[in-house]
Parts: C-alpha cells; structure tokens; sequence
C-alpha cells in the first residue's frame, strides 16, 4: 500500500469516526480528486461541477458509512473504495437514470473474486440513500433448471458444472429485463436460483416479485461477453491445451452469440478487470477458506483450481477482456483490480 493510499484511509477514518468534520476532510481530500483526470471524466465529473459532486458526495458518505452492513471504518482499502469508486459511480448512475427517463440497466462483469456481488451490493444500499429503487439480478439467476441441466449435460458431457455459455435461459431474461424496462402496473416475476437445491446442483427457486424498480444492477461473470474470431483459439493460452480443450472454447464462443440479444438490453457496461487474471484463482480460494471458517462447507483448493480452470477454459480472459477494454460504445465503465483488491484504477 503506497504513503497516498495511507494518508487517503486516515483522513477518510478519522471523518468517520467524527474527530474531523466534513469540511477538513473536503479540503484534504480535494487535491487527490484532481490527480486523476480519467476517473473524474468517467463519472462525468468536470472541474467546474467538482465542489457540487463533493458536497453531496460528503453527505451520501455520512449516510451510508455508518450503516452495519457497510461499517468497516479500520479497512484501509474499504474507505478509499467507497469515496472515491462506489459513492461517485452511485452518483452517476442516479444522473443517467434521470437523463434517461426509464429504469436504467447497468450490466456488470467481473471474473470469481474480483468483488461484482460486494460491488451490487453497495451500490444498491447508496442508490437507496438517492431514493432509488434498484433491483439486484445475477446472471446466475437466468441459470435453466436443474432438469433442463440435466438434459443438456447429456447432450453434452463437457457442461459438468453450471455456468458456461449455454446453461441459462436467455429467453428469460429477455423477457424479463424488457419487463423491467417497461414496466406496468403488474408485478414482475424476478428469477431467483436456489444453488442448494439438488446437492449443491442448484434449481430455480420461487421468483421474486417487485414493481416498477428505478435502476438494475445485472452483475455475472459473463455478462456484456461477445464472441471473437475462431483463429484466436488456433494458439490459445494456458490452460487451454489440447485439441478437445480448443474445442470447447470455440463452442462455448459460438454459444456467445444467442446471447447478444439479452446483451443489447443493458444500458451500458462496467468490466471489473484484475491486474491480473489468474489472481481470480487466489481469491476465490480465500473466499471458500473464510467460508469454511465459519463452519460453512467449501471446496479444497484443488477443487477450486480446477473449478476455475475450467471457466477460463470455457472464456478466457487474455482472449475476452481485450476487446471489451476497447468498446468504448458499450463499455462505460473499467474498474482495474489491484492485488489487494482495492481500485488501482478507474477509467
């Protein structure tokens, strides 16, 4: 962690605790706002507009950090993150849903680990602050059912865990997210998974039903992934290896393309992007140990290994991430990842 980003936490904990006040903390932290003109640019901040962002960014802040559910004022990375990531990508959502005049659909990829569901999570609680109503939907909600899977899994023996292309009912969500574009005065059938269900196999549980929802925060793995030229699977990376390996990459990137409609749905598309991919593995390995340390079951790193392995086999990310870093007319938003999981940069 670099002098910055410790001074940065200690001005940002001590307003949290109320040994400073707002305003010291506002003047403290201004200058650091002006140090990057690519973050301020992709919350459309400009220069002239920075003390009014600041203003109402520093009474969201005090509203939201004090909160159970969000309350971890000792976190070096945790504050930082949420001045100067969560709070004014809120704010810019709220701005577009506004602009927009409809519920705004704002997809959200990011590999296992990189934070998509503490991302949705906190961006829901800070939007409620705005008086928004938000909806949560994950990819793995449009999962097909457990028979259906079945089904599928003997057509094709390769499909042993859900999750690659092919696994989801794109017609669902579709239906769905067009529902929540346009909605009326019916309730909307939200599609909820159940992964407990069937051993661990997971079924589609008993769907949620909402109204009318200002923003949607579509979150998963794949989600916005467009399929790419098949030579690029002639010298694919590790760890796909083999023919039958190549195989199943170019399959699952033909599959890709019944998904495009259901991406044509989002409003546009912020890709959470580590410093490097295969740390996805490490932190998904710390997520089952802390999970198994509260007595909870979880895989054996081998098994995680594996399980990881097995989706960058299915879409890779040297091969997938590139082109979305440079589509600038889906892509709004690339948060980068740093080891330490906190935002190295945003842009």
């Amino acid at each position: 962690m670099t002098d910055r980003t410790t001074t940065i936490a200690a001005i940002l904990q001590q307003w949290a605790r109320g040994e400073i006040s707002s305003a010291e903390a506002i003047a403290q932290l201004e200058p650091y706002e002006l140090e990057d003109p690519r973050r301020l640019n992709a919350f459309g901040i400009d220069r002239d507009r920075l003390r009014t962002d600041l203003a109402q960014r520093s009474r969201l802040f005090e509203s939201v950090v004090g909160r159970p559910s969000l309350k971890r004022i000792d976190s070096k990375t945790f504050l930082p993150s949420l001045w100067f990531v969560w709070l004014p990508l809120a704010q810019h959502l709220a701005r577009r849903r506004t602009d927009l005049g409809r519920p705004w659909i704002q997809g959200i990829l990011g590999l296992q680990g990189t934070g998509k569901t503490t991302l949705t999570h906190i961006l829901s609680a800070i939007l409620t602050e705005l008086d928004l109503k938000v909806l949560c939907l994950s990819v793995d909600d449009l999962y097909k059912t457990y028979r259906d899977r079945q089904q599928l899994q003997r057509q094709d023996p390769r499909l042993i865990w859900r999750g690659p292309p092919g696994t989801h009912d794109i017609d669902l969500g579709i239906a769905v997210l067009d529902r929540l574009r346009s909605p009326d005065d019916r309730p909307i059938a939200v599609p909820r998974f159940d992964k407990s269900a069937y051993g661990g196999a997971g079924d589609r549980g008993e769907p949620e039903r909402v109204g009318a929802v200002d923003l949607v925060l579509f979150e998963g793995w794949l989600v916005g992934v467009r399929p790419i030229a098949s030579h690029h699977f002639d010298r694919a990376p590790w760890p796909i290896e083999t023919d039958a390996d190549r195989q199943f990459a170019r399959d699952c990137n033909d599959r890709l393309h019944a998904y495009l409609p259901l991406w044509d749905r989002l409003d546009r598309l912020t890709v959470l992007d580590p410093v490097d991919w295969q740390l996805s593995c490490q932190w998904r390995m710390q997520a089952e140990r802390e999970m198994k340390a509260r007595g909870r079951d979880g895989m054996s790193d081998d098994q995680i290994r594996a399980f990881v392995e097995y989706f960058w086999k299915a879409l890779h990310p040297e091969l997938f991430l590139p082109p979305l870093r440079a589509d600038r007319d889906r892509v709004d938003l690339i948060l980068q990842i740093d080891r330490d999981r906190s935002y190295r940069a945003a842009y």
